[in-house]
């Protein structure tokens, strides 16, 4: 069984549309389904890797501007070449998600048939939202570069800094706290489809 995602943007009727600098950000991403438009300041995209779905919810609230819901159950096969064609418990679920984190400070929401592991997924995922939206560019610019492959020697050659201050960018910016919640976030994803 799929995650479906719905993503509105906010505030959309004062400012110029991002869903087509959005879709290029979710670009290459593995998916059952790409994200593509639904309709006006909205798009939505279908996802089996729960890990997926933390990356894509991560890139969305580094971004910022979305409301996200996650929805998490079946799907109506044989699947459509188009998501907006897609139906099934996953999309009415994605749906709810979506409506419920246009009503939350944090604006991430998970629906699902397991609500109790769907709340427990929100939790996670509402907390690795946090220290997204809160880091620094200096510390995004650390982390960019470790999670490339860089060491923190590299990273502080290519950004002009000393090896220290990369470290201190990371501790700032919560890398290895966010590090360990997603894959828990992932595994908690993984739960509401069980």
């Amino acid at each position: 069984m799929p995650f479906v995602l719905t993503v509105d943007q906010r505030g959309s009727r004062r400012g110029p549309d991002r869903v087509p600098a959005a879709l290029r950000t979710l670009a290459g991403m593995p998916v059952v389904l790409p994200f593509e438009r639904t309709a006006g300041d909205e798009f939505q995209g279908v996802v089996d890797d729960p890990a997926v779905v933390v990356e894509v919810v991560r890139r969305l609230v580094r971004d910022g501007g979305w409301s996200v819901g996650v929805g998490a159950g079946p799907v109506h096969r044989p699947l459509p070449r188009s998501t907006r064609a897609g139906s099934g418990a996953a999309f009415v679920a994605a749906r709810g998600a979506v409506e419920a984190a246009k009503r939350r400070p944090v604006r991430v929401a998970v629906r699902g048939g397991a609500a109790e592991s769907a709340a427990d997924a929100q939790a996670v995922l509402t907390a690795l939202a946090v220290l997204v939206e809160r880091r620094s560019d200096q510390a995004w610019e650390a982390i960019e570069l470790v999670e490339a492959g860089r060491t923190q020697a590299e990273a502080a050659a290519e950004l002009g800094v000393t090896r220290q201050a990369v470290g201190q960018r990371l501790a700032a910016g919560l890398w290895e706290v966010e590090r360990d919640l997603r894959p828990t976030a992932a595994r908690l994803l993984a739960r509401v489809l069980a």
